[in-house]
């Protein structure tokens, strides 16, 4: 359980219900006073709220959970799901961009090939890995990365958490929409099993640069979307304020994004989202991947190929009724 102090809004009832237990249990050993009946009954009250509170999150609630500070980042998710974690870096072109974590691994002894987007913890991190924005130098790195685990015949996992590519003028001079282009094809085509996992943000060509794949999932909490709900507002309204609105026409809740048929399965956090308990989600996450790996090992790869082709065909279909008199 890690320190929830750094809540949103809608969780403030279920902290000060948590902060009063934590005083009580301080009060109850300190005075040498039997007072687990009244922390029962608030502890149950507080797990009661949750659930009813996480139950009916809106969709701009969803985007606050998926950028919340006390996150997982993606190394607790590596160093709680896998072993073995060896990081390459550079992109033998201009250097190494640290918003992009990679290398080989091993989940429940099987050899794998991981890419991430990073964000960071503390400050620090967070300016080392530009916000987990990448720019193109990463997005080459991961590209290098994954065809060598094609070489080498390594199922490749990505992790992703991004609210979008780097999108600065030098960024832009060094080739960031063509690197993003050419991975998403070279994705398409490589002849390795491929699972692309949505850990928390997931936006725009950031994330489809690493978001090709045989199995697409997201944390039940996290999001995906074309645009930031606040870039959607400002187009739209003119106005980032309308980041809720926007939230909800985009349809970018994991639950929309099942419905729509862009993501293969929601992943489940534990009641209060993956910042309350680091390793539940982590396992929760791990049995996905070990369940994917044993289907998609028994699938040839020409066939394998081909229904990756189709799956992201099928993504946007829509009918187009002629009928004049529908009109």
């Amino acid at each position: 359980m890690e320190d929830t102090n750094h809540g949103l809004d809608f969780e403030a009832p279920i902290t000060a219900l948590e902060r009063k237990i934590a005083e009580l249990e301080s009060f109850s050993a300190i005075a040498e006073v039997d007072l687990s009946e009244e922390i029962k009954k608030l502890r149950t009250r507080a797990e009661r709220l949750k659930t009813e509170i996480y139950k009916n999150l809106s969709p701009w609630q969803r985007v606050l959970l998926a950028r919340h500070p006390l996150r997982p980042p993606v190394q607790y998710f590596i160093n709680l799901a896998f072993t073995d974690f060896v990081e390459l870096y550079g992109d033998r072109c201009f250097r190494d961009d640290r918003a992009i974590l990679s290398g080989p691994a091993k989940i429940d002894g099987q050899e794998v090939m991981l890419i991430a987007t990073r964000k960071g913890k503390t400050t620090r991190e967070r300016l080392a890995y530009n916000f987990g924005s990448p720019h193109p130098e990463g997005y080459r790195k991961a590209l290098l990365k994954m065809q060598l685990a094609a070489k080498f015949g390594l199922p490749i996992i990505s992790l992703i958490n991004t609210p979008g590519a780097y999108p600065g003028i030098g960024a832009e001079e060094r080739g960031q929409a063509h690197i993003i282009a050419k991975s998403i094809f070279e994705m398409s085509q490589l002849r390795v099993p491929i699972i692309c996992i949505v850990v928390g943000e997931g936006g725009s060509g950031g994330a489809l640069a690493i978001g090709v794949g045989d199995r697409f999932a997201i944390l039940e909490n996290a999001y995906f979307s074309v645009i930031s709900p606040e870039g959607c507002a400002a187009i739209l309204w003119k106005n980032s304020s309308k980041a809720p609105d926007a939230a909800k026409a985009l349809k970018l809740t994991s639950k929309d994004l099942k419905e729509l048929g862009i993501v293969d399965e929601v992943i489940p956090e534990p009641v209060g989202g993956a910042h309350r308990d680091y390793k539940t989600t982590a396992e929760n996450m791990k049995q996905y991947i070990l369940k994917c790996l044993a289907e998609l090992r028994q699938i040839p790869m020409d066939t394998l190929i081909q229904q990756r082709y189709e799956k992201y065909r099928k993504i946007g279909k829509f009918v187009e009724n002629n009928n004049p008199a529908s009109k």
